[in-house]
């Protein structure tokens, strides 16, 4: 099992720790890489996005502690960085500029109405509560209108590129699932999913098995049911906690190894030496 992670998050956005805690537990659970991948600042503030007066720090701070642990692992800077429309995405030139390793790029914002602020946005990853009142005051309360919402905006991050990891990339299913009309299984749902993977493909990109809800909930993104279709296409993937807690870094990730062997799947990918090289399982 490889021991690395690139999808976490640290006091620089919603994260409940200084970044050298997550350093520090990684070395203790014998970790090979770990990336930090703060939630990139948007147009708007928001609770749990970086602020962009912060983001020199947040490069700085880094820094010194790839420096100051150089010899006991090797330590990276990301963002994931949300796509809202062609307007603010990764591709943008900010981004672009910024001397970072890699980018995950990920949807947890669905603009509604212009211009871009967080009241104009359906956010597919807050409580089901807001969830449903947004389903029901701008999609007809019809769940499949917001699901063919989630994975065109999907396709156009894909399409518009800038990044190397595709993020969480079913997590719409999180709240949608609990809502009337919902079917993981029907084939509007997976004909809309097996578009996205398809496009994925194609730019050959990195997608995460996503561990945040696995323990909690035994929820993987994408779905378990779904890894098979990966399989199937020769995607490449890496195993990513998405941690908020220094204590949860490592959340998950047995579970899914086995899984992914389980599935058929024959390795993961991991930055060794700043490249992505394909690791055995």
């Amino acid at each position: 099992m490889q021991y690395s992670n690139y999808h976490s998050h640290c006091i620089f956005c919603d994260g409940r720790s200084f970044p050298e805690n997550f350093v520090q537990f990684a070395i203790r659970h014998h970790f090979r890489a770990y990336g930090f991948s703060s939630h990139s600042p948007l147009p708007f503030e928001t609770n749990w996005n970086m602020s962009k007066d912060n983001m020199d720090e947040y490069l700085k701070e880094i820094q010194r502690i790839k420096e100051k642990y150089a010899h006991q692992l090797e330590i990276y800077v990301g963002l994931e960085i949300d796509y809202l429309d062609e307007s603010y995405n990764a591709s943008s030139a900010y981004f672009q500029e910024l001397p970072l390793d890699y980018r995950i790029s990920s949807i947890h914002f669905l603009p509604l109405l212009y211009p871009l602020a967080e009241a104009n946005m359906m956010c597919i990853d807050g409580s089901f509560h807001e969830f449903s009142e947004k389903v029901r005051l701008y999609y007809g309360q019809d769940i499949r209108r917001l699901v063919k919402h989630y994975f065109q905006s999907s396709c156009k991050m894909v399409e518009r590129g800038g990044f190397d990891i595709v993020g969480h990339m079913d997590k719409v299913y999180m709240n949608a699932q609990h809502y009337p009309g919902f079917d993981l299984n029907a084939p509007w749902y997976q004909k809309a999913f097996l578009e996205f993977l398809d496009l994925i493909q194609e730019k050959n990109l990195l997608i995460e098995i996503n561990t945040k809800n696995f323990r909690k909930k035994k929820e993987l993104y994408p779905h378990v049911d779904f890894l098979s279709f990966l399989v199937e296409r020769h995607i490449p993937v890496l195993v990513n906690s998405d941690c908020h807690y220094p204590d949860l870094v490592n959340d998950g990730r047995a579970e899914a190894f086995q899984l992914l062997r389980e599935k058929g799947f024959r390795s993961t990918y991991e930055l060794v030496k700043g490249k992505w090289e394909e690791i055995p399982l």
